[in-house]
This record gives C-alpha cells, sequence and structure tokens, in this order.
C-alpha cells in the first residue's frame, strides 16, 4: 500500500484529496472539470463533500482527479 510519508518527492505528498479539489476548482470551476472529468459528482448538483465522498471510494476516478492537478501544476509552473 501506499504510504505518502515514505515518498517525500511525490508532489502529491501532503497534500489532501481536498486540497487538490479545491486547487482544481479554483482553476476551472466545477463546469470545466466536469468536462474534463467526467463525473457525475461534478456535473450534477456537485458540491465539494459528495466529491470527495465519491472520490474516496472510486479509485480510478480519484487517479483522474489526482492526474488533472499534476498536469495542472505543472503547466502553471513551466
Amino acid at each position: 500500500m501506499y504510504e505518502p510519508s515514505k515518498h517525500p518527492n511525490n508532489p502529491l505528498h501532503g497534500k489532501t484529496l481536498q486540497m487538490v479539489l479545491e486547487y482544481l476548482l479554483e482553476q476551472y470551476g466545477w463546469e470545466e472539470l466536469g468536462k474534463r472529468i467526467s463525473i457525475k459528482c461534478f456535473m450534477l448538483n456537485p458540491s465539494i463533500k459528495s466529491s470527495l465522498t465519491f472520490l474516496r471510494k472510486t479509485p480510478w476516478a480519484r487517479e483522474k482527479v489526482e492526474g488533472l492537478y499534476l498536469e495542472t501544476v505543472s503547466r502553471n509552473y513551466q
């Protein structure tokens, strides 16, 4: 199992899922986020709470969110 404390060079180290989601919302908003990652919790009555609940239970969706976060952060800091 992955343990963030053992991977300090990981760009997600120290970032909670909530921090990642809030960053993406700041960058894109719900509508654009729903276009980029097509999951219902971003498109139908979105909220941070419901999205976090879904993402914590759904590994493939969480991977997509984390991937978009990494892509966005790297693009913004180039």
